[in-house]
This record gives C-alpha cells, structure tokens and sequence, in this order.
C-alpha cells in the first residue's frame, strides 16, 4: 500500500487494564505516533462511544487509528484484519511475520520482546532472537512486549516500538 506519510515508529495498544489511564496515555504518545484500539470486550455501543471519543483525541494531535477487533467506521486502518487504509498484524516468531507479509501486513508487530503484563508467563523473545526475526522482515516490524523507551533503544532490527503500560505511566 501506497502511504502519504511515513508509518508512525511509536504506538500504543489499548485494552480494558488502562481504564482513566487510557487518557495520560493518548496524551504521552508523541504526535503523529500510532494507536491501535483494542477494548475487545466492551459491550458494542459503549465500545462504539469510546472509540469516537479516541479518535476525536488521535485526530488532534495527528496520530494513526487502527481498529482491532470487531470493525468500526472512521480507522485509518486495521490490526488483526484485512481492512481499508493501513493493515497491521501480530506475529510471535520468523513463520507468523512471513505470513503476515504474504497477507499484506503494511507492518508488524512481533511480541512479546520482554515478559509482560498482558501475557503472564509467554515466553519472553529477548533482544537477541528479536533482532535475528525482524532483520528477516520484509515489512516494518515493530517491537512489543515489556518495551519502553530505553529498552527500544537498544534494540535492533526494529522500525519502532509499541507499549500499554510504557504510555500509561506505570
């Protein structure tokens, strides 16, 4: 796919934990870095209103929407999914990232690079086998799973990183 403009390097996953941190998070995020909306178990219309009220925040301060999960209108794009605008997908090792460039992934995520909270006990990658996986991508990959601002620093092979708790402030 075609972009007007490059693919945001910083990225924050939404979900259920963040709760009221939800908005120190979108407030964290550097303009024209990227969101992807996730609060897969909300009740539909109140999945609906948080949403809108995201993407009311993501358009003022220039950051890129993408929807996870069941589809909404108004995203710049979708994770998980074939979908208009921009199409990310998830991987968790060399064979999920080639099949998601096969399937058209504009990038990656490739998780978790770090034990962390949102999946207790999931074998960590760890820097080394991070950078081995994503130096073999075709497509931008972006590093998730306990990372942070020092922590992508030192990493190699990634386009850029993504967090939930990083944004959040814990």
């Amino acid at each position: 796919m075609a972009h007007r403009h490059p693919l945001p390097r910083l990225w924050l996953f939404t979900d259920e934990r963040q709760g009221e941190r939800l908005w120190r998070a979108l407030e964290r995020l550097p303009s024209g870095g990227g969101v992807v909306f996730r609060h897969y178990s909300l009740p539909a219309a109140e999945r609906r209103a948080l949403f809108d009220q995201v993407r009311e925040i993501a358009q003022g301060r220039r950051l890129t929407l993408l929807l996870a999960g069941a589809p909404l209108p108004d995203a710049d794009g979708t994770h998980g999914r074939p979908g208009r605008g921009i199409n990310s997908r998830s991987a968790h090792n060399l064979r999920e990232l080639r099949a998601a460039a096969r399937a058209g992934a504009d990038l990656v995520f490739l998780s978790p690079v770090f034990a962390t909270r949102s999946h207790p006990g999931a074998p960590p990658l760890g820097p080394r086998r991070f950078a081995l996986i994503a130096h073999q991508a075709r497509v931008p990959v972006i590093a998730l799973g306990g990372m942070n601002e020092e922590r992508a620093r030192n990493l190699g092979g990634a386009y850029g990183w993504a967090g939930i708790d990083a944004w959040s402030g814990d």
